[in-house]
């Protein structure tokens, strides 16, 4: 069976924002400077599932297959592929192919990148959870075989990087190294990949330079010559950045801040919805508390004190006081773009805070307790204040919250090593399909599943649930699974789900380029005019 050059769109129209990138470069050529609320974690690509760092080390790094910008599946380094039987398929690599050193790209690197996406320092590890076997058949020819049927292997790998089996293994670095026990390695510092920029100097947390590859095996047609991104952690310093003509782009825009840069001369704004859901999760593995007041229990591990804190929360609060608007309340882990999202789930259960001081009461706990809880201060759009938000509506059933929120780097450092009793989480499904957050953040946590399920939730039937979806191909038969799943999890009251937020990025009215609803940024789309 062929599988075709361009996968459907998973995105309704319109939900996308409309590109604006040109179809060839002008003569000109011109740097091109942009900033984000924090740096990507580091240049090795296997270190941290995040959408930031792997839309970063995108512009340097390829998959054999990508995302369109329409977010559909194309070919990339794998020129086209077919399925052999139901747990096999073949990919035809690309030809002529190098890596930014010069040396060869070959079936030799796909089999030894997705057994170092495995390894243990491997943040990717659940990218290939259904992999069995990579075979080579030839240089340019590798079979995947999976331990069963798995129909979104393609929309599994489009952020998993192939990297240079000859450079690892001279550089010491045949394993990614660890982030969450702070271990580095040359990777960390240093890139080698096949894509259409490359890396010629890295200051972590002060700026990082992209030049473009002169020999990828793409056309380009930006006309960048040099592309300089530097982390402003300050949303004030990142706009007036913007509007003083010192940047190209920024983002996100404070939302407070959009209408005056939409309205300012030369500058404009881009918005549209994101994939991304916001949410809460709370520590349910633990016998006893992490960080908190309660020493002999954990007052997560009970469903009345979950849907508690749930009820406690007012969201509309949150999305007209803090995000002015530009969220939409979910009530599930998946939004609307998201392949297998139901709506009929997408019911938010009331704010009732009467009825949450009467739950904590019934579970024991009726003058509340203490917990710590942890958030990043430059992920997420104004993720401190809806932590605040947060704290503030707990305390008012009597819960006192210690919150810690940090640079991002500190905190995914925190939270991955599962040292967390309640935090602040968003997750872009990778996939854009709704198996994707129950096997990794749903999905009991072992066997190579669950690895972002930070709380340690675990429900048999879910985790039944998600290995029979991973192999469905019927698609009513599918989608009533993956209904039953997320019905499951919401009646376990296992997350709190916030919002998808809306992206929020300024720009010169001088440059051209194509925003992403999963918000990676691709160089290779932008001109200066």
């Amino acid at each position: 069976m062929s599988v075709p050059r361009s996968g459907p769109a998973l995105l309704a129209a319109g939900l996308v924002a409309a590109a604006v990138c040109g179809t060839a470069a002008p003569a000109s050529a011109e740097t091109f400077r942009w900033a984000f609320q924090g740096d990507f974690q580091a240049l090795e690509p296997y270190v941290l599932n995040e959408t930031h760092t792997l839309g970063v080390l995108g512009n340097v790094f390829e998959s054999l297959v990508r995302r369109d910008p329409n977010l559909g599946i194309e070919p990339a380094l794998a020129e086209r592929w077919e399925v052999l039987d139901d747990t096999t398929w073949r990919f035809h690599l690309r030809q002529g192919v190098t890596f930014h050193n010069g040396n060869p790209f070959t079936a030799d690197d796909v089999v030894f990148s997705l057994a170092r996406a495995a390894t243990d320092g491997s943040d990717m590890s659940s990218r290939v959870a259904a992999v069995a076997e990579v075979r080579k058949v030839d240089d340019h020819t590798v079979d995947i075989v999976t331990t069963a049927p798995y129909p979104i292997l393609t929309s599994d790998m489009t952020d998993l990087y192939i990297v240079d089996k000859e450079w690892c293994e001279e550089h010491d670095a045949v394993e990614p190294a660890n982030v969450k026990s702070g271990e580095e390695n040359h990777a960390t510092r240093h890139a080698n990949g096949t894509g259409p920029f490359m890396v010629t100097e890295r200051q972590p947390d002060v700026r990082t330079i992209f030049v473009p590859n002169p020999n990828w095996w793409e056309k380009a047609t930006h006309n960048i010559t040099e592309a300089i991104f530097t982390p402003v952690a300050s949303d004030a310093t990142r706009v007036a950045a913007l509007l003083s003509g010192e940047m190209d782009l920024v983002y996100p825009v404070p939302l407070q801040d959009a209408p005056r840069v939409d309205a300012a001369p030369g500058v404009e704004m881009l918005a549209g919805p994101e994939t991304r859901t916001v949410f809460l999760g709370m520590d349910q593995m633990r016998e006893t508390m992490l960080e908190g007041s309660v020493s002999d229990a954990n007052p997560f591990q009970d469903i009345r004190v979950r849907e508690a804190f749930f009820r406690a929360i007012d969201i509309e609060a949150i999305r007209k006081k803090i995000m002015r608007g530009n969220s939409y309340p979910a009530a599930v882990l998946i939004g609307p773009q998201i392949a297998g999202f139901d709506e009929s789930l997408n019911d938010r259960p009331a704010f009732d805070p009467e009825r949450a001081q009467a739950l904590l009461a019934e579970a024991g706990y009726p003058d509340g307790f203490e917990t710590g809880m942890d958030c990043p201060n430059n992920r997420y759009v104004n993720d401190e204040a809806i932590c605040q938000a947060v704290a503030g509506m707990l305390a008012k059933i009597g819960v006192k919250v210690n919150l810690l929120a940090q640079p991002k780097s500190k905190f995914f450092s925190k939270v991955l090593a599962y040292d967390t009793s309640f935090y602040m989480l968003g997750w872009t499904p990778s996939s854009l399909d709704a198996h994707n957050p129950l096997r990794d953040l749903m999905a009991c946590r072992k066997d190579g599943l669950g690895k972002f399920n930070l709380g340690g939730y675990c429900n048999p039937r879910v985790d039944e649930l998600t290995m029979a979806i991973q192999s469905e191909i019927d698609p009513e038969t599918r989608q009533a699974m993956i209904s039953e799943a997320y019905r499951l999890v919401k009646e376990d009251w296992a997350y709190i789900p916030l919002h998808q937020q809306t992206l929020s990025w300024g720009k010169k009215e001088t440059i051209d380029l194509h925003q992403r609803a999963d918000n990676q940024f691709e160089l290779k789309y932008v001109t200066v005019r």
